[in-house]
Order: C-alpha cells, then sequence, then structure tokens
C-alpha cells in the first residue's frame, strides 16, 4: 500500500522547522459574540464540538473570508487592535472554531478573547466599542502533549456510516482532502468534506483504517499516510491517537 514506514522521517521531509512567524499583518476588523462563560460554543460551524468550546482556553473565534470552505477550521490567528491606549501589542492567539460575519468584520471573537486585546483592566472599556479595528497573521497552532487526534463524529454510525474531525492539529498546514484505503480494490479512495472539518464516508471499510490526508502550505501540497490510525470497532464519539504531530 505503500504506506509511510517512518514518522519521524515523515515529519523531517514535509515539516520542518517552523520559523518565527514573520508575515504582514493585515487591517481588518473585529467584533464578539456573547455566551454565559465568555467560552466558544460547541455547536461551531467547525463541527468541533466541546472542543471548539474550550481549547485553547475558550480564545476562539468565528471568521468570515478565512474561513475558506471549512478548510480554515482550527487554523490560528495573532489578533491584535490598533488602538494602543485600550490594547496590548501583542494581541491574542485565536483559533478558528466557527464561520461568521459581524459588522464589515473578518473576526468574531469570543467574549473572553476579545477582552484578551485591551490592557489590564481596561476589557469593559474595549468592549463597550463592540467593533473594533484590528490587524491580523497567520500562526502556528501548538498543543504541547497532544499528538494529532482523529474523533470519530458523534452523528457516525457503525459500521454504515463514517465521520471524523481532526483535533490538534498544530503549525500552520492546512488539511484539503482525506482518503480512505480500500484493501478490496486496492485504491485510496476520498471522504467527502461534509460541513467545516468534518469529513465522511458512507460504507466506509471494514477493519483497522488505514488513512492518507494531504496538507498543503507554503511549500505546496504534500500526503500524510497513517496506518490503523482509526480501529476496526471504533465508537462514535471516541477520539483516537494518532502518535505524531504536523511542525
Amino acid at each position: 500500500m505503500g504506506l509511510v514506514l517512518s514518522f519521524s522521517f515523515l515529519l523531517m521531509v514535509l515539516f520542518p522547522a517552523l520559523s518565527t512567524s514573520e508575515d504582514p499583518f493585515i487591517c481588518s476588523r473585529a467584533t464578539y459574540y456573547g455566551s454565559p462563560d465568555c467560552l466558544g460554543t460547541p455547536s461551531g460551524a467547525c463541527g468541533f464540538g466541546e472542543f471548539g468550546r474550550n481549547i485553547n482556553g475558550g480564545d476562539v473565534g468565528a471568521v468570515a473570508k478565512l474561513y475558506k470552505n471549512g478548510t480554515g477550521c482550527g487554523a490560528c490567528y495573532q489578533v491584535r487592535c490598533t488602538q494602543p491606549q485600550l490594547c496590548t501589542e501583542d494581541g491574542v492567539k485565536i483559533l478558528v472554531t466557527d464561520h461568521g460575519q459581524g459588522d464589515n468584520t473578518d473576526f468574531i471573537l469570543s467574549a473572553r478573547g476579545f477582552g484578551k486585546l485591551a490592557h489590564p483592566n481596561m476589557d469593559i472599556e474595549l468592549m463597550a466599542h463592540g467593533v473594533i479595528d484590528i490587524e491580523y497573521r497567520r500562526v502556528s497552532c501548538q498543543y504541547p502533549g497532544y499528538n494529532l487526534m482523529f474523533k470519530v463524529h458523534e452523528n457516525s454510525r457503525f459500521p454504515d456510516y463514517l465521520a471524523i474531525v481532526i483535533l490538534y492539529q498544530a503549525g500552520q498546514k492546512d488539511i484539503t482532502a482525506v482518503e480512505l484505503w480500500q484493501e478490496d480494490c486496492q485504491q485510496w479512495t476520498g471522504m467527502r468534506r461534509a460541513y467545516g472539518g468534518v469529513w465522511d464516508m458512507a460504507n466506509p471499510p471494514k477493519g483497522p483504517l488505514n488513512l492518507r490526508f494531504q496538507v498543503s502550505g507554503d511549500n505546496g501540497q504534500k500526503w500524510v499516510q497513517l496506518r490503523n490510525v482509526i480501529p476496526s470497532n471504533w465508537k462514535a464519539g471516541v477520539a483516537y491517537d494518532s502518535a505524531m504531530q504536523l511542525f
């Protein structure tokens, strides 16, 4: 099947060490949405569920054009406002978990993330503005202690319908395609992007699943192949550890 034999070799070839992000900032606008605990929402368009509510300490957000039909799900951005009297120079790192657009905004942040743009004790004053001018740039996602994980979506029905969500995706790569190995016909078959970060397939292969996904970045597109990443008796709602990470 031509599956990768060495994860360490794979990572050295496909994912060279990331330099610090020096991409130029892009000017835009941002607002925030209300929630009882100021965190994200489990019903975000990316399909992350509770992961989308709590990940990154709740510093999450919905994006407009950066959503990219779901490819932008899980990307991280440094966002900072352009009012130095109210806001810090570093701003906040936001993880994309949803799709949405406000008043000519590129970001709708969780209340917690929006408040972290401000200097200490000035978050209430900043939030009173409602919509603010910002600048942003793509930065690497980092999940110390976590490997890339494949969660079987709660809507999956064993063994006839499989939907997965890819969680804890580090670095700055976008996942643009996912395929499963069909042993009976000796070929890779593409999963469908159902919505957001959710990929699905009716009548998936039986047995432990060999999976590959395509990543894109500054160096073009590459395929990453994983053997037996999802067990034969997979269960809805369970996340399976890939034992690797993207860097």
